[in-house]
């Protein structure tokens, strides 16, 4: 975590730009993962942001639901002040520096939303001691809904993945940035699963309720329901 915490620190206020050259379609996972919130936008919902970064989950969040009170977490200072900037209006916001190894919830919650951030965790024992303490944290009818990236289910599927992200990248980043610095901060920092044993996990931590909203190749959002 220590690795990737000294890359969120360096890259905080470029990288929403940084984002959108990497991410396929990123606006469209945004808002997948917004639109299926199910809530009555006039409620008053918690809402916890894990991996929060620079806010923009949690700003879109906020704009579809009004009165949400929010609470963001990530493992780098800067990001969170690049977030706090993107909320400056909303004063009741909570924001908590910890990684996820040391972060335990206080509190209950309507829904819990994090977007490429849960990759991070080391071991699928990490992610499946995670998911329980997303389940516990949850009001019965809340939602944890996760924007990642993903692994695919055979080799040759994981082959197509990466050669189409990878192409993705070359139209926006020029090719020695993406073969020097991304994809292997990709095989360095990130640990992602495939969707089938995200389903196993979540289901193991009682989850009942489990959906893909959105997908292109390795990038996924979806969704569970206590």
């Amino acid at each position: 975590m220590d690795r990737v915490k000294k890359h969120f620190e360096e890259e905080a206020a470029q990288y929403d730009g940084i984002i959108k050259n990497l991410i396929p379609y990123y606006h469209k996972m945004v808002e997948a993962l917004v639109n299926t919130l199910p809530f009555d936008p006039s409620l008053e919902i918690q809402v916890i942001d894990l991996g929060c970064g620079t806010g923009t989950i949690s700003r879109a969040v906020k704009d579809a639901y009004p009165n949400a009170k929010l609470t963001c977490v990530d493992i780098s200072e800067k990001m969170l002040k690049v977030a706090a900037g993107k909320l400056s209006e909303v004063s009741d916001a909570i924001f908590i520096k910890k990684n996820f190894y040391d972060f335990n919830f206080d509190k209950n919650y309507d829904a819990v939303v994090s977007s490429l951030a849960l990759h991070h965790l080391e071991t699928k024992e990490d992610k499946l001691e995670f998911y329980r303490k997303i389940y516990s944290c949850l009001n019965d009818g809340g939602i944890f809904v996760n924007a990642d990236v993903v692994l695919a289910s055979t080799e040759a599927l994981q082959q197509c993945y990466m050669t189409q992200w990878k192409n993705f990248m070359l139209r926006n980043v020029p090719k020695d940035e993406v073969d020097s610095k991304w994809i292997p901060a990709y095989y360095e920092e990130d640990r992602p699963v495939s969707m089938i044993e995200h389903f196993e996990m979540l289901k193991d931590s009682g989850f009942k309720i489990m959906d893909v909203v959105w997908k292109y190749y390795n990038f996924a959002v979806y969704m569970a329901i206590k």
